[in-house]
């Protein structure tokens, strides 16, 4: 019998094999990516929040939180308001409103390696487009040198308070009736949205439907976080009480997730102080890390909560 030979994939002249996932980070292979456009690769950037005050807000909004405005604090000069959305009718990255006033979206259709300078590019459109116009997606870099980035344009050290809405009729200024594409976007917008109710600083509160979830995003670093989560854990205290269960946590933009299930038959309002004494010995077990090493039963429910991650960017 013949001996059977392996074939193997021929890599590309940058040593990639075409049929490996895209470094960008785009989720396709890389024959179907980069390796078709021709175009350069960029590293992702890990963490394109990092620095600012809002960054954890920022992450929520882009992630996980269906209708939300927050008001930006900006440094550049400028006579325009400009309001930061979850997402706008048909996921535009930008549009500006008849009377002036700007709007911004997290959550669009098209991204590059790095978010926040996705952002700075809608929000420097928004500031000099005409009322009326509309970005739909934000584009490749336009030249060298195009680094503009969030962290450059508005207020590193402001916090973000963000507004949470039921809907979508935020969209459209008040009295003005929706039409065309926006209304069934809108429509379609509303049919998926899922009740969601912030129950404290980037720890939100959403109906999935069969069960109730809180989300909470954290600005520690991974491995010390999931150090004091242990630690809990151990204790028997990483509950928010009775009808909570933790249910593992997920990575989004450099940082960690949290996620406990919920008995949804309770108030979201009703799972607040519990978030709260939660955060307490949160930032107790924290602030013990630099004092008292893990325990081996510690270390145990340290490997117990890292099989119960998962990364979505």
């Amino acid at each position: 019998m013949a001996k059977r030979s392996a074939v193997k994939s021929k890599k590309t002249t940058d040593g990639i094999n075409p049929r490996q996932a895209c470094p960008c980070g785009s989720g396709k292979r890389y024959k179907a990516c980069h390796g078709l456009t021709g175009g350069p690769i960029e590293v992702p950037v890990g963490r394109p929040f990092e620095g600012l005050a809002g960054e954890c807000e920022l992450i929520a909004l882009r992630e996980f939180v269906p209708s939300a405005t927050t008001a930006l604090t900006l440094t550049v000069d400028t006579d325009r308001t400009v309001t930061l959305a979850t997402v706008l009718p048909m996921a535009a990255a930008g549009l500006v409103r008849a009377d002036g006033s700007a709007l911004v979206g997290l959550q669009v259709q098209t991204r590059s390696s790095d978010v926040s300078r996705d952002v700075a590019r809608a929000l420097r459109w928004v500031l000099e487009a005409k009322p009326g116009d509309v970005l739909t997606v934000v584009g490749p870099e336009t030249e060298e040198g195009d680094r503009e980035r969030l962290q450059d344009m508005i207020d590193p050290k402001a916090e973000l308070e963000p507004t949470l809405h039921g809907d979508f009729s935020w969209w459209l200024p008040e009295g003005e009736e929706p039409s065309g594409e926006v209304a069934l976007s809108l429509e379609r917008a509303n049919q998926a949205i899922m009740p969601t109710e912030r129950i404290g600083p980037a720890a939100y509160w959403v109906d999935a439907g069969d069960r109730a979830h809180l989300r909470w995003v954290r600005p520690e670093p991974e491995e010390k976080l999931l150090l004091a989560l242990a630690r809990l854990s151990a204790r028997g205290e990483l509950g928010l009480g009775e009808g909570s269960r933790y249910a593992g946590s997920f990575r989004a933009h450099g940082v960690l997730v949290p996620v406990w299930d919920l008995d949804r038959e309770q108030h979201a309002r009703e799972w607040t102080k519990p978030a709260e004494e939660l955060g307490t010995r949160l930032d107790e077990a924290l602030a013990s890390l630099e004092e008292t090493p893990l325990t081996s039963e510690e270390r145990r429910a340290r490997d117990g909560l890292i099989g119960r991650q998962v990364t979505i960017r």
